[in-house]
C-alpha cells in the first residue's frame, strides 16, 4: 500500500506541475507598439533590474518584470543571464564553503 500511495502521489505531483507550466508566448517576433523588438541586450538589462521592475509592478498595472514583444530565445538568454549576474550566481557561496575548508 505504500509503494501506491508513492506512485498516486508522484502522478499528481507530476500533472501539477504540468498543468502549471507556461504557455507559448504569441507575441515573440512581432513589435511592439512603437516598433521595436527586444533583443539579447534589452534581455540582459531586464535581468538586471527584474527585482526592481517585481517590486514596482506589485503597485502599478503599467509595469511589466518580462518584455512579451521579444525575438525569442536570445532575450530570454541575456534576461537568465541578467538575473544571474545581478543576483550572483551562487558563485559567492561556492567560494566561501571552499575557504572555510
Amino acid at each position: 500500500i505504500k509503494k501506491l500511495f508513492l506512485i498516486v502521489f508522484v502522478v499528481i505531483l507530476v500533472l501539477s506541475f504540468a498543468t502549471c507550466t507556461a504557455g507559448p508566448n504569441e507575441k515573440v517576433k512581432t513589435a511592439s507598439p512603437d516598433g521595436k523588438v527586444a533583443g539579447f541586450l534589452y534581455g540582459l538589462w531586464h535581468g538586471f533590474i527584474a527585482l526592481f521592475t517585481f517590486i514596482i509592478s506589485l503597485f502599478s498595472n503599467n509595469v511589466g518584470v518580462y518584455e512579451v514583444y521579444n525575438n525569442g530565445g536570445w532575450y530570454n538568454f541575456g534576461f537568465i543571464l541578467g538575473v544571474m549576474v545581478f543576483f550572483g550566481g551562487g558563485g559567492r557561496a561556492g567560494k566561501r564553503s571552499r575557504s572555510r575548508n
